[in-house]
């Protein structure tokens, strides 16, 4: 069964942001903003990265959706990164519709096989748990009856950790929150041509059945000051408590995540 992680990298599409700018120039030089893009790369290269390389079940694809407008050097550190990950695909767009952009992303690295398709997504601060794809793939053969009575059907893993990371390190809290964006997965149908984007991940479950499971820690969330969704004014931030030593082998063993590679990569970003 196909597995497809999707990953929108800095693109500058028209919507999929909740603030939005006054033209797409503003846009771009937010998102490509020297202090912004080098903590951006810092979290994708020590959060996002290092557990998808390394995990259990290899058998995915990593879409990486860019601007035609990133920056050579941006570029070229991107494909730096993901040089030794045989699963990650680059693709370069204009500025386009959002959800219309992400469709027909997808869409180039589907098979179109006859058989269901999984997709999820992930902002570049996020991180799944080495198991990830291994136990959505699971549950995905267990509802194939359900999911060939329904158009798409969610499959959920909710529990994890909200993290912030900085020159210290990350600071955490448990998280439980039902269809946070990087452990949700939609499982469409095998002709289906929609996206997992093409859904907000809060509303899925006004649109579909969907399935959560939970007692494992399989997502990290990350929090920054670049969130998209931090932006607006009256954000609430959530308590936050550095790892301690236990909780660094956690994450360790849990999620391939060093929180001093993390650390250490944060203070490059903001030297003292």
């Amino acid at each position: 069964m196909q597995t497809i992680g999707i990953c929108r990298f800095s693109y500058p599409g028209e919507g999929g942001f909740q603030v939005e700018h006054g033209s797409l120039q503003e846009r771009m030089d937010y998102l490509y903003a020297p202090a912004r893009m080098a903590e951006r790369f810092a979290t994708f290269e020590t959060m996002m990265l290092p557990p998808l390389k390394a995990q259990t079940d290899g058998d995915f694809t990593l879409l990486i959706v860019v601007g035609e407008s990133l920056p050579p050097e941006h570029r070229d550190r991107l494909e730096a990164a993901v040089a030794d990950m045989p699963q990650a695909v680059i693709r370069a767009y204009p500025p386009g519709p959002h959800r219309k952009v992400m469709q027909e992303a997808i869409n180039t690295v589907r098979r179109f096989d006859g058989e269901p398709c999984l997709q999820f997504r992930m902002d570049d601060d996020d991180a799944v748990a080495r198991t990830y794809v291994e136990r959505l793939r699971a549950a995905a053969s267990d509802v194939l009856p359900l999911a060939a009575r329904h158009r798409h059907v969610a499959i959920d893993f909710n529990q994890g950790f909200i993290a912030r990371p900085s020159a210290q390190g990350l600071a955490v809290t448990p998280t439980t929150v039902p269809y946070t964006t990087a452990a949700l997965a939609l499982m469409f149908q095998p002709d289906l041509r929609l996206s997992v984007m093409n859904f907000a991940h809060a509303k899925v479950a006004q649109k579909m059945p969907t399935l959560t499971f939970s007692g494992e820690d399989m997502l990290i969330r990350g929090h920054n000051d670049h969130n998209d969704s931090r932006q607006k004014p009256g954000v609430r931030a959530p308590r936050l408590t550095p790892l301690d030593p236990a909780g660094k082998a956690h994450f360790e063993r849990t999620f391939a995540i060093d929180a001093d590679a993390v650390a250490t990569a944060f203070r490059a970003v903001s030297p003292p």
